[in-house]
């Protein structure tokens, strides 16, 4: 048995037509585009017997109907799907950078901060020497604040580290809970 036999016809006269034919002389498909013919006019009856079966009016059966609804729907609940994806990595993103930013906002802060108590310590010691008796108590003052600086300072870097990782903390947990939610999802659906 021919292999288009096995293909449920458009248009049962197509169906006769076609298998009316002799097998030497039908095309592999019925679109006719491989022809196999030994003559021009078996061609010119073979594309005739296909314009006449295919027309405007030629029902389409429920089947590839059902199944094109099926195509249709699975196709827009992927799109869906992926949409949602998208939406959610944007919000994610506007998350990050709102963190980022005010991780920006907070450093500009604690660095103005640091910078002011420094000038506020820099000036005590202005006045400090301003009012020193003599230059042993100018080193002296010096000294100390030089010791007390370095001290601060390292408090200080401490400071910074500590919002460092805090910044960077905020500002990765949106991509961290949007990652999570991601390998949810692909459980449940497995």
């Amino acid at each position: 048995m021919h292999a288009l036999s096995q293909i449920q016809p458009l248009n049962a006269s197509f169906a006769e037509a076609w298998f009316a034919l002799p097998a030497g002389e039908r095309s592999k498909t019925p679109r006719g585009t491989i022809m196999n013919t030994s003559n021009s006019q078996a061609g010119a009856e073979q594309a005739r017997i296909y314009r006449d079966a295919v027309t405007p009016n030629t029902p389409v059966p429920e089947a590839m109907r059902a199944m094109a609804e099926k195509v249709v729907d699975r196709s827009r609940e992927a799109y869906d799907r992926s949409k949602d994806a998208l939406d959610a990595s944007v919000v994610t993103f506007e998350r990050s950078f709102d963190a980022a930013g005010q991780g920006a906002v907070a450093f500009n802060r604690k660095f103005i901060d640091i910078t002011q108590r420094n000038v506020n310590t820099a000036f005590d010691l202005a006045k400090s020497l301003a009012g020193a008796k003599n230059v042993s108590e100018m080193v002296e003052l010096q000294t100390a604040y030089w010791q007390k600086l370095l001290s601060t300072m390292t408090s200080q870097a401490e400071e910074v580290r500590a919002l460092m990782t805090k910044v960077a903390v905020t500002t990765g947990e949106p991509v961290t809970e949007q990652v999570r939610r991601g390998v949810d999802e692909l459980r449940k659906a497995t």
